[in-house]
């Protein structure tokens, strides 16, 4: 059974709240989901950054300046994604419920906290 979403939620200042299927649910913040974007080109970023932590970022690739960041737009695409235009001008990521579930913050957070 594909879980998606039973309800979404954009605060296009803020970030994107999910409940799925199974009850569950996930919150986004803008600039998370900015430098998350499942592009072509963010992933390469992210590989980069990955083997190169020095790796010198563009503009508005959701450096420190994640606040100033905001949703401008989003749209369903069929009924397994959506697409989110972000202020910066970065419109090509297709949000997946399946990518989005995968990145969700809050089941990232016991493996990265020591003390958990």
């Amino acid at each position: 059974m594909m879980i998606s979403p039973t309800h979404l939620d954009l605060k296009k200042d803020r970030g994107l709240s999910i409940v799925w299927s199974d009850g569950k649910s996930s919150y986004y913040s803008i600039a998370y989901l900015r430098k998350m974007s499942p592009s072509a080109d963010m992933r390469q970023l992210r590989e980069q950054i990955q083997q190169n932590p020095l790796t010198v970022l563009p503009s508005g690739a959701a450096s420190g300046k994640g606040s100033q960041i905001a949703a401008e737009d989003a749209e369903l695409v069929g009924n397994y994604a959506i697409k989110i235009s972000f202020s910066d001008g970065h419109n090509s990521g297709i949000y997946s419920w399946s990518y989005l579930r995968s990145i969700d913050p809050q089941l990232a957070k016991p493996a990265e906290d020591p003390q958990g």
